[in-house]
């Protein structure tokens, strides 16, 4: 049986390891809590995201992004897709932190507003490159699920 290693000492991938199933358990709560409210959904649906570029599926974060999205520079769906694909072959590591969302309610459409740390590398303790942003992103829903219609990111130095 393999001794259990102090957290400094597991590297990158032992703290996701630990990451995934607190990630996994706050959906699970934040769903049993307020499974009803609109504003619920989306924090659960942000949070997949989330944890779909922390795991590298960009498909599974794609599913959640509106066909006719638009972001910064013209960025269209599929222009997204392929930066999360960059993204995810170039760093064998990829850390989202979100910090504290703000969601506000406009009808059968939402904006949520929050700051993202993205972090990335070669998986070892500390990473090669990291960046915090300030999002906007604009989200309504389609054929019953929320979906990202639009986002805007500037980088906060």
């Amino acid at each position: 049986m393999e001794k259990a290693k102090p957290l400094h000492l597991m590297g990158l991938h032992g703290v996701q390891r630990l990451r995934r199933p607190l990630i996994l358990l706050l959906l699970a709560g934040l769903v049993a809590c307020k499974r009803d409210t609109p504003e619920a959904a989306l924090r659960v649906q942000l949070a997949q995201m989330q944890a779909a570029v922390g795991e590298r599926r960009a498909g599974d974060f794609m599913q959640a992004v509106a066909s006719g999205f638009s972001g910064n520079d013209c960025m269209d769906r599929a222009a997204l897709h392929n930066l999360l694909r960059m993204q995810a072959h170039g760093n064998s590591a990829l850390i989202v932190t979100t910090g504290p969302v703000q969601v506000q309610m406009h009808g059968q459409q939402a904006t949520m507003k929050f700051k993202a740390h993205l972090a990335g590398g070669s998986g070892r303790l500390l990473p090669d490159s990291a960046q915090t942003y300030s999002i906007t992103s604009g989200w309504r829903q389609e054929e019953g699920e929320w979906r990202a219609y639009y986002a805007q990111w500037e980088a906060v130095h």
